[in-house]
């Protein structure tokens, strides 16, 4: 699980749908054993990003590189491997005889019962795909990108239907599996995720990419705390009137106030108001993303 090239490798990426452009020169590098989240609201270019780093579509311009080598080539030869949202799995067959049945694709490949064991499986091999859950069949899709060990290992919405407990096994499965050098890159809009487990999260809009760092880096970029106290009776109006000032919101006895000075709102809180309670905290991971995904583009 070790190389010297870069994993993944996106030079001015550009694919359009008609009128429509769906990647717009998207450049990326990701290193080997990364974790990166690959952030973005509906329709912004995530899933069609993700089928050119794959080969289920071709750029209309720019090239993709997969640990050295083309798509096509990396996923033959094993070195790739995903979990998408969907996949067609034979509903017909167990889930022990799915994984036999797949680990023929491959030249080599992991045990049948490791990778069952591994994506938290191994006590329904017996049980019929049809008649699995939403989330199991999701750990199945898992397993079988197991098998052939792969270096890369890309994932679209991969805890879709997972309960709590099954997406934190999930998880920490895989940062095993990037402490031993394996590169992940996933899509998800589950934001406690990315922030939980990505080294490295990549935002997306319209195609391009407006963000790129670390969880603390994305965050910082959505400026301003949030000042939380007990105020019943709170005067919106007035809060709202004052100095660096972005927003208020009362919830019942509270007053949420997003500002860019958190410490003189903090104090005429103390000093003016009979607030009490009062809490100062960042932006989270939540705020940064609308921040960055929502932006006014111009005309």
């Amino acid at each position: 699980m070790t190389s010297t090239n870069p994993a993944v490798e996106l030079d001015g990426l550009t694919k359009t749908f008609g009128a429509v452009t769906a990647v717009d020169g998207l450049s990326l590098r990701v290193q080997p054993g990364e974790v990166v989240a690959f952030l973005g609201p509906n329709g912004a270019g995530k899933t069609t990003t993700i089928d050119m780093l794959l080969g289920l579509a071709r750029p209309d311009a720019g090239t993709v590189r997969v640990l050295g080598s083309t798509p096509d080539n990396a996923v033959a030869r094993g070195r790739v491997a995903a979990v998408l949202q969907t996949g067609g799995l034979l509903k017909d067959l167990t889930v022990g005889e799915t994984v036999e049945m797949t680990s023929h694709f491959y030249r080599h490949t992991r045990p049948a019962v490791e990778v069952l064991e591994r994506a938290g499986i191994a006590d329904i091999a017996n049980r019929v795909v049809g008649r699995c859950s939403g989330g199991q069949q999701q750990r199945l899709r898992f397993a079988l990108a197991l098998l052939p060990d792969p270096d890369l290992m890309v994932l679209d919405e991969p805890t879709t239907g997972m309960d709590v407990e099954g997406r934190r096994d999930f998880w920490q499965a895989l940062r095993r599996d990037a402490r031993a050098g394996r590169t992940v890159i996933f899509a998800t809009h589950y934001l406690d995720e990315a922030d939980a487990y990505a080294d490295r999260i990549v935002l997306v809009r319209q195609g391009r990419i407006v963000a790129d760092g670390t969880t603390a880096e994305i965050k910082n970029l959505a400026a301003g705390r949030t000042v939380r106290a007990t105020l019943p009776g709170a005067d919106q109006a007035t809060l709202a009137a004052l100095s660096g000032v972005d927003a208020v919101e009362v919830r019942g006895d509270s007053v949420l106030v997003r500002t860019s000075d958190s410490d003189a709102i903090a104090r005429y809180l103390l000093t003016r108001t009979d607030a009490r309670d009062v809490e100062i905290t960042s932006r989270n991971l939540e705020d940064a993303f609308l921040a960055l995904t929502t932006a006014h583009t111009g005309a």
